[in-house]
């Protein structure tokens, strides 16, 4: 019996949705990319364990037709849809429900989340030792930024972050 409605439910309904925990990947694009910063907003700290670590990865990602840019007055990004640009970011892996949730109550209403694909870059050697870079396709969700008006026109600069800010935001 589902305590919240009052209705039944089956045992395969019930092992479905918790088959799902730590399926859910994120694209992130400004100071959730920093893994001391997401782990501060999922799990209260920077220095989680490292079981929770390997939970989950951060892998170089890109989302075309999309925009970075420095949100007024604030050390964090907004991405709009703007069709001449690109967003170099990070797939973030190994999800659960309750990461979704904090996620979502860490951007709150200044953003939406949305289904985007992102082109997840993948550097391979071949046997000449040769480097060559791979895109794969990958339906995910990201939060695009909603008030235009509220943007700066300039980028935002994920290292200049990690310079200046980095340590307030990760409670270092």
């Amino acid at each position: 019996m589902d305590a919240n409605n009052g209705t039944q439910t089956s045992s395969s309904q019930t092992s479905s949705s918790q088959s799902d925990e730590g399926k859910h990947t994120a694209f992130v694009y400004g100071t959730l990319m920093m893994p001391d910063v997401f782990h501060t907003v999922c799990y209260g700290t920077k220095d989680v364990p490292d079981a929770i670590k390997k939970l989950h990865s951060f892998k170089p990602a890109v989302l075309q037709g999309y925009q970075r840019l420095r949100v007024q007055y604030a050390d964090y990004p907004g991405m709009i849809e703007n069709k001449d640009h690109k967003v170099v970011g990070k797939l973030v892996t190994g999800l659960t429900k309750a990461n979704i949730s904090k996620l979502d109550y860490f951007e709150g209403g200044q953003y939406e989340r949305r289904a985007v694909t992102v082109n997840r870059t993948r550097e391979r050697v071949n046997a000449k030792g040769e480097r060559k870079v791979e895109y794969v396709k990958v339906d995910t969700e990201a939060y695009v930024f909603l008030n235009k008006r509220d943007l700066e026109t300039k980028e935002w600069d994920p290292e200049e972050f990690c310079r200046n800010k980095l340590k307030q935001w990760s409670h270092s």
